[in-house]
């Protein structure tokens, strides 16, 4: 590899030669310097796709939003016309009844079920001791 101007100079021979030269102090602190610019090149780069990820998110979340309250009105029509058919075979305040009726039934099996699947919920536990671990890492002791 040579530089740009053409001389012919090897710019990994210049790069090694600066290096040797230098103390390890200097050579310590260029690798933190180093360091601290990838970590912040990169934490640069997690907000930006973040930010693209959270704005398809917002919009995803308003398309589901509009389909629940369409979803909503489907079911209130439907059941308004369960209630109203009803009405032809027995009185109103009955037939009412057995449309609450049945949208308690679904209420209830749907609040079991909710319940159920959430017992199986325990949150990021390998994450939890992974960071229990970071500091006996840093002190260069493992956990049993």
């Amino acid at each position: 590899m040579s530089t740009p101007s053409g001389t012919g100079v090897d710019v990994r021979a210049d790069e090694a030669g600066r290096l040797s030269r230098m103390s390890v102090g200097d050579l310590v602190g260029e690798v933190s310097r180093d360091m601290s610019q990838l970590v912040r090149q990169e934490m640069q780069l997690a907000r930006a796709e973040l930010r693209q990820d959270a704005k398809q998110t917002g919009q995803a979340a308003g398309a589901f939003g509009g389909a629940g309250f369409a979803g909503y009105m489907v079911l209130l029509f439907a059941s308004i016309a369960a209630w109203w058919g009803l009405t032809r075979v027995m009185h109103q305040g009955w037939a009412a009844l057995v449309v609450a009726g049945i949208w308690a039934v679904i209420a209830v099996v749907l609040a079991v079920v909710g319940r159920e699947r959430m017992r199986h919920v325990h949150g990021p536990q390998q994450t939890a001791e992974t960071v229990r671990e970071v500091p006996d890492a840093l002190r260069g002791r493992s956990r049993p």
